[in-house]
């Protein structure tokens, strides 16, 4: 398990706290590190950036109490599902990826300020996004190689950015709402036709369906 003795080896970053009275490391590198357990982690709140990637990592609960975090990356860990993790008390939360885990759906991801999500290489096989609430910020959504086969709708008013590769997408149906999309990549799908392109689309200028 984590050890406050391997967090004080891998801070960096010292910048003021929150209330600007004090110093504190705001960042910590914990990839490759062998890790099921990040319990430890739980009492260093002034933590804004965090690398768990490469560990072996289930529960990412002990971080509901960094609410400064503003950028976290848990690529290649065993994270299943977003139910039961700490995202709804991470509001400031602007960056998160979990790429190559064992994700298969985004219910109970809640992440009002997130910007960017990367969920490459999980077995995500419907995507329905629908509570526009949660995610009213995010430009960039990375989905490349998941499991998917339907676009049920997807309700993000700013989403500019949305990189679907590498699936199993018949058809564009369920994008009709992405007015402000900018760049749609879908290549290596089995699309053939492209019924859900709106015409209301007027701010796209890259389509990528080879």
């Amino acid at each position: 398990p984590l050890t406050k003795e391997m967090i004080s080896q891998r801070l960096s970053l010292l910048c003021r706290t929150g209330n600007g009275l004090a110093h504190a490391f705001v960042k910590v590198d914990l990839h490759d590190s062998n890790l099921g357990d990040i319990a430890a982690i739980s009492s260093y709140i002034h933590l804004r950036y965090i690398d768990i990637s490469n560990n072996r990592l289930k529960d990412l609960s002990p971080l509901a109490c960094l609410t400064q975090l503003l950028w976290l990356k848990v690529d290649n860990n065993a994270l299943a599902s977003f139910k039961g993790q700490p995202f709804e008390h991470l509001r400031y939360l602007q960056w998160l990826s979990i790429a190559m885990n064992l994700v298969t759906e985004l219910e109970g991801l809640t992440a009002p300020s997130l910007e960017t999500l990367i969920l490459t290489g999980n077995a995500i096989q419907i995507l329905k996004i629908t509570q526009s609430l949660c995610f009213t910020n995010l430009v960039t959504l990375e989905l490349r190689r998941n499991h998917l086969d339907a676009i049920e709708d997807i309700n993000l008013p700013n989403l500019r950015h949305l990189f679907l590769a590498q699936n199993n997408i018949k058809c564009l149906a369920g994008l009709e709402k992405l007015e402000r999309l900018v760049t749609l990549h879908l290549r290596d799908n089995q699309i053939d036709n492209l019924d859900g392109l709106s015409p209301n689309m007027k701010c796209l200028q890259y389509l990528n369906v080879r």
